[in-house]
């Protein structure tokens, strides 16, 4: 929360309530950046009156010709319609509108412009006030949004958010030129300056010709118009201002089919694991071990080595980096031998941190509001599983081969003939002038003889491996250093508290087999546990680690604190957390942590007025 000086110095933090729950089909995607600097000052008749002299202008265009629907509506957080009649505008036309041929028409009549419910963040920097992009995709990203623009034109919120229509946003700025109030998009004032021969430019050279001009523009190209990637401080052109600086736009997913069932949650960017069961009716040893492939995102990851006993079945998995951005991801399984429990997994890569609290303002109240019951969560901090090795068994075992060696000897009378051919003997039979003559006998001589050998008839041993995981964690919460009249345990309502999250992980398995707790969650008694929550920064890594909030961007100091609403009641302040993420093969382990702060008096007690000296 930004300090405010009201007679003296003294840190006001207050909490903005959004009435309305968030819901997750109206939710859009913000193509839109920004920027700006120190803006310098201006005169009496020409100036900014200040940050609050700013608004929006929503235009409602179809998604896919651009067409715009009904007409643009301003927004503004100030009564500008105080202003009506004495305020020079030109009309509520779009961006898109002049892009296709619509003229610069000066009025002074009636201007209309809506003051929100709930507050928007501002979208034009000043010397005091930065302009936060993160706030406003939260803002015009939500359901809030939608419902607020789908009222005034007419339309249904969920005819608005069903992906058929875009939102345009550009914003609108008041200020003081010539000693005449006007109302003009980034868009205007090109258009207007070029017309008065840059005059306006000149009197504005901060103001208008780099914080207006750089309050919105688009990340990436889209309807037509031209993402910026210029410098985000430096004054621009007129041209620039008219072609491609001072748009966002709002894009829709419309709501999911009703069919839609995921079998995974997973965070983004975070470390997990995919299991499926490989069972098997016949042995599946090291002769010739399984593999079961898990294709991921055009990425193949093979799990080799398997075996399984007959009739038996494991776990097999995969330890892998969800993407950074959140999407569906798709898993396909397939294994060389036995069967598969699943061969495909649908998984949601969800973004926990695009819901923290809305900017605290001063005039926040919530009248009727209870204190909440602290959520039940389930708890699962332990998890065990198992893997199959095997080992052969030697079983040598003698195979006799019996067989008869018959021993046969001749027995020859040899005569030889030196005579040469004599009648009767082959040609062949003749040797050195003469040729064998037999004469001989058989004689039979044998046994019976094994000429057999060992066999091994061994069988592989199967030895099962079983690990398991245990998860533990302790919440802690306390009010911010900077909290001046705080005691331990108790505070006063609209200062800041600190929390932190130690966590442990306890393990026998190999770290391929599981992960650190890597997420952790707040939620708050304000917002009933649900709406908004502020996802934990990790301090330290490791399997004992702690978790802190992240550094608040509405904190004046930087400080990691979330500020309790001043309206909030007498009693117990408790902040309730979940720690998940800590993922094994059986699957996530996750702790819910509570604690408690007690809530005594407001900060308004500790103010002092004095007279200025």
């Amino acid at each position: 929360m930004r300090k405010k000086r009201i007679l003296f110095t003294f840190p006001l933090v207050l909490l903005f309530l959004f009435i309305g729950t968030l819901t997750a089909y109206a939710e859009g995607s913000g193509n839109v950046d920004g920027g700006g600097g120190s803006i310098n000052h201006g005169t009496q008749t020409n100036n900014w009156p200040g940050s609050s002299y700013q608004g929006v202008r929503v235009t409602v265009v179809d998604a896919q010709s651009g067409a715009v629907i009904g007409n643009p509506v301003d927004f503004s957080n100030k009564n500008m319609s105080a202003l009506s009649g004495q305020i020079y505008h030109f009309g509520a036309v779009s961006k898109i509108q002049y892009r296709n041929g619509a003229a610069l028409t000066l009025h002074v009549s009636e201007y209309v412009c809506y003051k929100p419910t709930n507050t928007m963040p501002l979208v034009i920097s000043s010397n005091n006030s930065k302009a936060s992009i993160a706030a406003i995709k939260r803002y015009f990203c939500s359901e809030g949004a939608a419902a607020m623009v789908a009222g005034i034109m007419g339309i249904d919120t969920a005819e608005l958010t069903d992906g058929s229509c875009k939102l345009l946003i550009e914003p609108v700025i008041y200020l003081k030129y010539n000693n005449l109030y006007f109302a003009m998009t980034t868009t205007e004032a090109g258009l207007y300056n070029r017309m008065v021969g840059g005059d306006l430019g000149a009197h504005f050279p901060s103001v208008v010709m780099k914080n207006l001009a750089l309050a919105l523009f688009l990340e990436k190209a889209d309807m037509g118009f031209m993402a910026w990637d210029g410098s985000k401080t430096t004054a621009r052109t007129t041209e620039e201002m008219i072609s491609i600086l001072g748009i966002g736009i709002i894009s829709y997913k419309g709501a999911p089919s009703a069919d839609v069932a995921y079998d995974e949650t997973y965070r983004t960017d975070t470390d997990v694991i995919t299991a499926v069961t490989l069972s098997t009716a016949n042995e599946i040893n090291s002769g010739g071990p399984a593999t079961v492939t898990f294709s991921i995102g055009g990425r193949d990851y093979r799990v080799t080595g398997i075996v399984i006993p007959k009739n038996g079945s494991q776990l097999v998995w995969v330890k892998w980096h969800t993407p950074a951005q959140p999407q569906e991801v798709t898993i396909r399984i397939s294994t060389d031998r036995g069967n598969l429990s699943n061969t495909e997994i649908r998984a949601n890569v969800a973004d926990l941190s695009e819901n923290p609290p809305p900017d605290p303002q001063a005039d926040d109240r919530y009248d009727g509001f209870q204190i909440p019951s602290v959520p039940q969560g389930q708890n699962v901090t332990s998890r065990t599983w198992g893997v199959w090795s095997c080992r052969w068994h030697a079983n040598w075992v003698w195979k006799p081969k019996w067989e008869w060696e018959d021993h046969w000897e001749w027995e020859r009378n040899l005569q030889f003939v030196e005579t040469g051919h004599e009648a009767g003997c082959p040609a062949d039979c003749v040797e050195n002038h003469g040729y064998w003559q037999d004469k001989g006998k058989w004689v039979n001589h044998g046994r019976w003889v094994d000429h057999g050998e060992y066999e091994d008839q061994g069988w592989y041993d199967y030895t099962w491996t079983s690990y398991s995981a245990s998860l533990t964690a302790f919440m802690q919460i306390k009010p911010d250093d900077r909290n001046p009249t705080a005691s331990v345990g108790s505070m006063k309502s609209g200062y800041g508290i600190n929390m932190t999250a130690s966590v442990r992980i306890s393990s026998n398995a190999p770290s391929s087999h599981i992960t650190e707790a890597q997420t952790c969650i707040a939620y708050f008694p304000e917002f009933y546990y649900t709406e908004y929550w502020r996802l934990l920064e990790r301090m330290e890594s490791g399997y004992s680690s702690t978790f802190t909030f992240r550094v608040n961007e509405y904190s004046t100091y930087g400080g990691r604190t979330h500020f309790t609403p001043v309206w909030f009641p007498d009693g117990s302040y408790t902040v309730y957390g979940e720690v998940i993420d800590a993922w094994t093969p059986a699957g996530m382990m996750r702790v819910c942590v509570s604690d408690t702060l007690a809530i005594r008096d407001n900060l308004f007690s500790d103010w002092h007025i004095r007279p200025v000296n």
